[in-house]
Formats: C-alpha cells, sequence, structure tokens
C-alpha cells in the first residue's frame, strides 16, 4: 500500500521531479565521472609502467641531505664496464646500457619554437637501444646513425608538424646540435603526455653526457631469480656508490610522479561535485516542500483512513528514494560520458588515455547511489517529517501545516548564533600573525557563516526582497506589486531557491578577490622592489652558461644578475636543524632589487653572509651577526654570518636566504652548483629600455625555451596564470550555478501549479497574458537578486578575510573587483529571467474557466 501510494504520488508528479531528477544526475555524474577517469588514468600508467619496467635498474647512487637526495641540476652516470659486470651477475638474461636526460630542448629550425611540452610532462632525449621492454617501436623510417640523425615520438611529431627528414635541433647542456628525423616511433601502449627522442648511442653520450657513460642499466632476468635476488647480487657486487631498484620500485615512482597530477585533479573535481550536492539539496527540499504542500489534503485523508504519521513520513521518503536511485542510474551513465570528454581533454594536452577500457571499479556505482541516495533522502526528510505533523482534520481542511512560529524562533535563534560565530572568527582570522592559525579561522568562519545564512535565508527574504523589489510596482504596475508579494509569500522557500545560488556565487565573488588582490599585491612589489628592467626565466632546464654569455652580451646590457636554489640544512644556535634552500645570487641582486630590511645591510651579504626571514629570525632568536651552521651535503659545510634580517610581507623575498655565488662557492663550487633558474638584466644607463628588450629577444632567439619580459610584461604574466586558476574556478562553478538556476525553474514551475486557481481569478478580472508572463518573470528576478545580494556579501567578507590573513605573508594590497561584482549582479537579473521563461510561458497559456475551476 506505502509503495502503491508513493509510485502514484510520484509518476502523478513526474513533470515535477525532472529538474530535482536533473540536479542530483549532474552531482552523481561529477562525482562517478571523476573516479572513473582517475581509475582509467591510474590502470592505463600501472600497464605502461608494469610492461616497461626491466627487472632490476642500477644507476648512481645521487647524493643525499638527510636522507634526501640533493638537487643539483646533474646528471647521474654509470661507467660503461657497469654492463658487462651486471650482465655477468647469476640470472641475468640482457643488459641494455640507457642514456636519457630531461635537460635538453628539441627546437623546430624552421619555426624556431621548442618541441614538445614547456611545462608539466618532461622531453626526454636519449639513446635507442633495443630491449625486451621497449614503451615505444618504430612505426616509420629507420633507427638513427651517426651524429646527424634522430628519431622523434609520432605524437609529437604530428603537433610540431614534423615528418621524416625534417630537421630537428637539440639545445643541450653542453651546446647546439642539428639533427634529421631518421624515424618515428609510436608508443605501445600509452603517451604519459612527454616528448620523447632519441639519438645513437655514441652520439648520446657525446652530446647529451659528454662522456662515454650510461645514465643507467637495465637487465632482464632469466627467470631463475626473483627481482629482489637479482637486486641482492648487483648490490653486493657493486658495494657503495650505486642504487638498484626492482620493476616493483621502479613502478612506484613512476606512478608517484604521475599521481601527484592525477591526485589534484581527481580531488579539485570532487570538491566542486560535493558544491554541486550541497546546491542540489536545497532544490530538492523545496521541491519536496512544495509537493507536501499541494498534498495537503491528500495526506490529510491518509491520515484520516488510519495512516500513521509514520506511514505518511515514509510514503514521501519512498519517492525521495525512487528520485535517488533513477537519479544515480542516470548520474552514473552520464559519469561515464564525463570520463571520456575527461580523456579527450587529456588526449588533447599529450596524455593519451585509451576510452576504450574505461574502468569501472566498485568504488564507482558505490560512489554514485551512495551519494545519490543519501543526498536526496537527506534533503526530502524535513518535508516528509513536516508531512507527517500535519493533523488530519487540518489537512481536510486545508489549513496546511502547523504555526511555525516556535520554528521561526529556533531558526532566528541558531541563525544569528551561527552567523554571529562565524563572522567573530572571520574577524578574530583577520587580526592573527600567523597565516596557518588564521587559515583554520577562515576556514571554519566560512562554514559557520555560509550555514548561518542558509538558517537565517526564510527570515532575511522578507526583508530583502521587500527593498529589493520597492521600485516594482511603479515601474510595472500591478505585475511587478504582484511579483514583490509572491517572492515575499513563502519566506522559506524564496530563502531555499536563492540559497542555491547564493553559494555558487558567493565562491565566485570570494576568488575573484583573492586572485585580485594577488595580482595587485604582485604588481605593488615588483614596483617596490625589483630594480631591474627585465626577467628571463629558463624552463624546465634552467639557464646554461651560453644563455647567461648571450643575456650579457646584448647591446645596452649593463649586468645579469643570476639566482639558482641549492639544497642546504641550517643549523641554528638554539640547535634546531632546518631543511631549506639558499637562494645563490650574484653580487649585484643588491642592485637589482631593493630588499626591505629590518635590520641589518644588504651590503654584508657581498661580505659572506647570508639573510633571513623575519619570522625565522623571530624563531630561532636570531639577531644580525649570529651565525647559522650551512649543510650542503658530500661533506661541504661552512659558518654564515646572518647579515640582514628581512622584513616580512613581500612575497619576493619572505621565505628566502639569500647569499651571493661566492660566497657559497666557498663550500660548493660554481661548477656543482645547479644551473639558474632565472636571471634579471639591468639596462645601461642612458640606454632605451625598449630598445634594449628588442635586442635582448634577439641574442637569446636561438634559446625559444626561455622567456623573456621586461617588468610590464612580467606583470602581464603573473595576472594570466592567476586568470588561468580562476577561470577554472569559474568554470567548475558553473555546475553548481546550472543548478540553482535548475533551482529556480523547479520553484516558479511549481508555484505555478500551486496557483492555478489564483493566476485563473487573476486573468478573470483582467490581468492580461503579457501582465502575468511579466509577473512571473519579475518574481524570478527578484529571487536571483536576492541570493546574488546574499552571495556578494558572503563572497567580499571570504574574499577581504583571506587578504588579511596572508597580508603580512605578501598579499598585502586589497582589491575589490568591482566590474567582476557588477557583472555578477546583472548576471543574476538574466539568470532570473532565464529561469523564468518555461514557467511563464506556462503560465499564459493557462486556460482561464479551468484554472478558476480548480480545486
Amino acid at each position: 500500500m506505502l509503495l502503491k501510494t508513493s509510485l502514484r504520488s510520484f509518476f502523478a508528479h513526474k513533470g515535477r521531479m525532472i529538474l530535482s531528477l536533473i540536479a542530483v544526475v549532474l552531482s552523481v555524474a561529477f562525482v562517478s565521472g571523476t573516479l572513473v577517469f582517475s581509475n582509467t588514468a591510474t590502470s592505463t600508467f600501472d600497464r605502461l609502467f608494469a610492461s616497461t619496467a626491466s627487472d632490476i635498474s642500477v644507476q648512481q647512487d645521487p647524493p643525499k641531505l638527510n636522507g634526501k637526495v640533493v638537487h643539483d641540476g646533474k646528471v647521474r652516470t654509470v661507467p660503461v664496464e657497469t654492463v658487462q659486470k651486471v650482465a655477468a651477475l647469476p640470472g641475468v638474461k640482457s643488459v641494455v646500457g640507457q642514456v636519457f636526460t630531461e635537460s635538453a630542448t628539441l627546437v623546430d629550425p624552421a619555426t624556431n619554437k621548442a618541441v614538445g611540452p614547456t611545462t608539466g610532462a618532461p622531453t626526454l632525449t636519449g639513446n635507442w637501444a633495443e630491449s625486451p621492454r621497449n614503451s615505444v617501436e618504430i612505426t616509420s623510417g629507420r633507427a638513427p646513425q651517426g651524429d646527424g640523425q634522430i628519431m622523434l615520438d609520432a605524437d609529437t611529431a604530428k603537433k610540431s608538424g614534423l615528418a621524416l627528414g625534417s630537421p630537428l635541433r637539440v639545445i643541450a647542456t653542453s651546446g647546439t646540435y642539428e639533427f634529421t628525423i631518421s624515424g618515428i616511433v609510436t608508443f605501445k601502449t600509452t603517451n604519459p603526455g612527454a616528448a620523447l627522442a632519441f639519438l645513437d648511442t655514441a652520439t648520446a653520450q657525446k652530446d647529451l653526457l659528454g662522456s662515454t657513460a650510461y645514465t643507467s642499466v637495465e637487465a632482464y632476468g632469466d627467470g631463475s631469480r626473483t627481482n629482489e635476488q637479482l637486486k641482492a647480487e648487483a648490490l653486493g657486487a657493486f658495494g657503495g656508490g650505486y642504487q638498484v631498484k626492482t620493476a616493483e620500485e621502479q613502478k612506484a615512482d613512476s606512478n608517484a610522479d604521475v599521481g601527484s597530477f592525477l591526485n589534484f585533479m581527481k580531488y579539485a573535481m570532487l570538491g566542486f561535485a560535493l558544491i554541486s550536492l550541497l546546491v542540489g539539496g536545497f532544490l530538492i527540499i523545496n521541491t519536496f516542500s512544495m509537493l507536501v504542500a499541494q498534498r495537503t489534503r491528500e495526506i490529510g485523508l491518509l491520515r484520516a483512513l488510519g495512516g500513521s504519521r509514520r506511514q505518511v513520513n515514509q510514503s514521501v521518503l519512498v519517492e525521495a528514494l525512487i528520485l535517488g536511485v533513477l537519479g544515480s542510474t542516470l548520474g552514473l551513465g552520464a559519469g561515464l560520458g564525463l570520463a571520456e570528454g575527461l580523456i579527450q581533454l587529456m588526449k588533447a594536452v599529450g596524455m593519451n588515455l585509451s576510452g576504450s577500457e574505461l574502468q569501472i571499479g566498485l568504488n564507482v556505482p558505490l560512489a554514485a547511489y551512495g551519494v545519490g541516495i543519501v543526498i536526496t533522502v537527506l534533503a526530502a526528510w524535513i518535508p516528509a517529517r513536516r508531512a507527517s505533523r500535519i493533523a488530519p482534520m487540518a489537512a481536510l481542511r486545508d489549513h496546511g501545516t502547523p504555526s511555525e512560529a516556535k520554528a521561526n524562533r529556533i531558526r532566528t535563534v541558531v541563525g544569528l548564533a551561527l552567523t554571529g560565530g562565524g563572522a567573530a572568527l572571520l574577524v578574530a582570522a583577520a587580526s592573527v600573525d600567523k597565516a596557518g592559525t588564521g587559515g583554520m579561522l577562515l576556514g571554519l568562519g566560512v562554514v559557520l557563516t555560509l550555514v548561518g545564512f542558509v538558517v537565517l535565508g526564510p527570515l532575511l527574504a522578507t526583508t530583502v526582497v521587500r527593498v529589493l523589489g520597492a521600485a516594482l510596482p511603479k515601474l510595472f504596475g500591478p505585475s511587478g506589486r504582484l511579483a514583490q508579494r509572491n517572492a515575499m509569500r513563502s519566506p522559506r522557500r524564496t530563502g531555499a531557491t536563492a540559497a542555491a545560488l547564493m553559494i555558487g556565487l558567493a565562491l565566485v565573488i570570494g576568488a575573484s578577490v583573492f586572485t585580485s588582490s594577488a595580482v595587485e599585491s604582485i604588481n605593488s612589489q615588483v614596483d617596490e622592489s625589483v630594480g631591474a628592467d627585465y626577467i628571463i626565466a629558463g624552463g624546465n632546464a634552467g639557464l646554461t652558461t651560453d644563455m647567461i654569455k648571450a643575456v650579457a652580451a646584448t647591446p645596452g646590457m649593463a649586468h645579469v644578475t643570476t639566482q639558482s636554489g641549492v639544497d642546504a640544512v641550517f643549523t641554528t644556535p638554539d640547535g634546531v636543524t632546518t631543511e631549506t634552500e639558499v637562494a645563490a645570487v650574484s653580487p649585484t641582486f643588491t642592485e637589482d632589487f631593493k630588499i626591505p630590511v629590518l635590520s641589518g645591510t644588504t651590503d654584508s651579504l657581498r661580505q659572506g653572509a647570508i639573510s633571513v626571514g623575519q619570522d625565522f629570525a623571530t624563531e630561532h632568536h636570531l639577531a644580525v651577526g649570529d651565525r647559522i651552521a650551512v649543510d650542503y651535503g658530500q661533506g661541504r659545510t661552512q659558518s654564515l654570518p646572518v647579515g640582514v634580517i628581512v622584513k616580512k610581507g613581500n612575497s619576493l623575498f619572505d621565505g628566502g636566504y639569500f647569499a651571493t655565488v661566492d660566497t657559497v662557492a666557498k663550500a660548493v663550487p660554481v661548477a656543482d652548483q645547479p644551473p639558474a633558474g632565472v636571471a634579471f638584466g639591468k639596462a645601461a644607463q642612458g640606454a632605451d629600455v625598449a630598445r634594449t628588450l628588442t635586442a635582448l629577444e634577439e641574442s637569446v632567439k636561438a634559446y625559444p625555451q626561455l622567456t623573456v619580459k621586461d617588468q610590464a610584461g612580467y606583470k602581464e604574466l603573473v595576472q594570466s596564470q592567476f586568470n588561468q586558476l580562476l577561470y577554472m574556478i569559474y568554470g567548475l562553478l558553473g555546475l553548481a550555478i546550472v543548478v540553482a538556476i535548475l533551482g529556480v525553474v523547479n520553484t516558479l514551475a511549481l508555484s505555478v501549479v500551486e496557483r492555478t486557481r489564483e493566476i485563473g481569478l487573476l486573468r478573470a478580472i483582467g490581468l492580461s497574458r503579457r501582465q502575468l508572463r511579466r509577473m512571473i518573470r519579475l518574481e524570478s528576478v527578484v529571487i536571483a537578486l536576492f541570493g546574488a545580494v546574499l552571495g556578494t556579501g558572503l563572497g567580499l567578507a571570504w574574499g577581504i578575510t583571506s587578504q588579511k590573513v596572508l597580508a603580512s605573508n605578501g598579499l598585502a594590497t586589497l582589491a575589490v573587483p568591482v566590474t567582476t561584482i557588477v557583472a555578477t549582479l546583472l548576471a543574476s537579473v538574466l539568470i532570473g529571467l532565464f529561469a523564468a521563461l518555461v514557467p511563464a510561458f506556462r503560465a499564459g497559456r493557462m486556460n482561464v474557466l479551468a484554472a478558476i475551476a480548480t480545486d
């Protein structure tokens, strides 16, 4: 009986359920699609690494500092005789000597543009050697032979418009070399996004390493020993100075490199799926609240015939369960489509995953049905509980739910407590000195203010809507007056509808304030602190000596300042050790940058001192003149005096420890220091800065991997990077806003049905169809604006607090994006108009006599 009643009610209102169904489908699709994509990508890379890893790989043991590998930019090699030693080990069937480096750059001479990825995935250049588990195979042409030949992978060749016979330039740390493409190779499984280029072994050793050595020796067993046994044999034969990794260890290392990127995508998308679920919950609550209100008399009859409160409650929940199961099923199917779309997106950026092998693990349906059913049933529980409390006689008289005066008082107290507590936390977050503490307070404040506004929404609706709609009667006459009153008629419904839009817009405004403040702060810091005229970035491999010489030789250039990071461990006088990095800079660094000094002098850096930040000095009780023991590993140590304590609040210097190259060279020879990652150029006095920039670009034209900017160009680059992040946030939050629009459409559509008799009476006393449609459109606009106003207020509070929390860490300038806020409010009007199109059209077509006769 209960199931039959629920099914009949569900299908009787299937038109009213469809928008709620869409919200569930979208939310579940986002969750299931993300998990399917993640499973597929992980499985694909597992197969790639498992099918290509050697049984054991022998490499030089890299230098370590406190157990961590020291990143000095050097290529580690093993002698050629290592191949014979490994081949002689018992259980080894075949051995391959490999040469591979990530420091070389491929350039198309015809366009003078870099070939392959410039960020993210690496460009790997090495030797071609046949092995039992090659990741690629030659599909056209032949293997390289001699100095002038090179092979390229098919994906990179296709993207760059290269083919057999095309010239290709290789810029290595040792020099620049010209080649002709002799062959094309294709990945057997998937291309993880890297660019691959192969030389013959002798050429690779000479051009890439400058010696007859290998970067690793790969061994394949004959099956008589396990990989662990092979590893033990190799370690016993070689002793210290070498590291040996089994296939399983190689696979784990490779998965860790790829996993960080995949996990970022996975958790970011799941985070926005959670936002979509939250927004969809308001839509479902509204839907069932209105359906319960429209079925008041039906519920009364059920109660009068003996139905218990529990049965009425269960009847509504069963409808929600049906909606959740159906939405989860459809959402799971849509999630497969979303996963395929993500795979195609990865193909566009060079990661060739296979959409024909989607991996649907048990976690996918469990998450899909768990999320869809739980969120739907929970959202329907409130109106179900309210329905079960309707007294039978009151329902039969169509008196609706009991008085809500007590509920409103409780709502007011709870809402004010949550909002007040959240506001207090935001104020406290903006007042603390430590960003970590402020961040925790900010996060808690965001949650409490959001929940507080949601709870207070129905109570705010009456006042705010009255203000927002004050001009409607004067501008639109009866239609405007009716629209204002309709929006105020059911504050709970208006509040819940607006809350969905409020969440999306609050996040948009908050993110906009944060990114605008970050861009303005960095621009301000560049203006105040950077005296250099040009910034030259070296890409993945850094700046070689030839590149720096080319920059320095540019006509009109006064000098060049370089900066590189040298891994180190500090031991302060309090006995505490800190793993960090020393920024080894040219002596001209103090000329090109105005360091904000708290104490000491910048001239001390030229005299062998080191700079430390204000927070570090405070934490370890350091003063100018105190000495820090610096350990660079490999027995290279020195004791440096503190010459400058840098005042915090400038992101260009915060967290940095600066010492000159010459100072660091007393412990670590310049040749053993990592290559400079960035260089700064200063135009000579009297030189034309713009003309010198043109000359500089010409000087480094042979190195297309370099980025050359003046100060204005650098600011634009920083802004574009923040804009990319912001646009990604906008795109993902678009899903929440779409669901919010569905909520407005659903509310209006159900309210039109609810007010059928009233609409018929209005038409009978003279309200035209045009006025009726206008009334519904204006009601929709007022609701959307109500949500936008609340969202703007919340977003501004969150964004401003974020800036205050990070003010001492470089985010010193507050920038409120007025244009974005105005555009958001205007977009809300358009959202309201768009959402009202279908409900207004249906209301206008309603038959007057039939509407009046509706019970």
